[in-house]
């Protein structure tokens, strides 16, 4: 490497023995098999609770990915709202809320504000004390039946929307479109818009004033 001017030497340091510091993953099978004992552990220790929360059904960021349907971090406020859910007491049901989260469209919120409720009228609520249940407390013989479900995705899952309606035929007069050119031609009349008003009103004054 050429040095110029009153510059530093370089001191490139090549001599690593990169080889003895390479990372590989042979323990993949005892991993997959350390992970299903931890959701066994943990399923055994929350009993006869769901191991994982209720998420809400969101769409993939993006236009590429936007058609497709994702559990999402938690529900709004909004949506607890709509569904009769106290924001505190969310979570300890096992539903994962989000105080982040907007909801940008009617389509998605009904649908999560319908899960919300579908999610509340399966719900088996335990009291506090055994004996002596409260208000909102499922009754005995609901408790007394119950059995653990080990995954809230595996009873309410996300399924894809298909297209209800056939991809339309591109015609001629769209392909002859020039989307760019209208974007921009509306862009410059937007900005001119004003300009061009006081251009045309200061003319007609003075066409005014020479018929004086």
């Amino acid at each position: 490497m050429a040095i110029a001017k009153n510059y530093p030497i370089l001191s490139n340091h090549f001599r690593k023995h990169w080889q003895t510091r390479v990372r590989v993953h042979f323990d993949q099978a005892g991993r997959k098999l350390r992970r299903r004992n931890a959701r066994l552990q943990k399923a055994a220790v929350v009993a006869p609770r769901p191991v994982d929360s209720l998420r809400p059904i969101v769409r993939a960021p993006t236009i590429r990915y936007n058609r497709r349907l994702r559990a999402g971090k938690g529900f709004t406020l909004e949506e607890l709202k709509a569904a009769g859910i106290p924001k505190k007491f969310a979570p300890t049901i096992g539903i994962a809320v989000d105080f982040r989260r907007q909801n940008r469209s009617v389509e998605g919120f009904e649908a999560n504000v319908e899960r919300l409720k579908e999610y509340k009228s399966k719900l088996i609520i335990f009291p506090r004390k055994a004996g002596k249940p409260k208000a909102g407390d499922s009754s005995a013989e609901e408790v007394a039946d119950v059995s653990q479900t080990v995954s809230t995705s595996a009873v309410f899952p996300i399924t894809q929307i298909a297209p209800e309606t056939e991809p339309r035929a591109i015609t001629e007069e769209a392909k002859s479109f020039e989307a760019y050119r209208t974007l921009r031609i509306a862009q410059s009349d937007a900005r001119y818009a004003g300009i061009r008003a006081k251009r045309a009103k200061d003319k007609a004054d003075a066409e005014a004033e020479k018929k004086k």
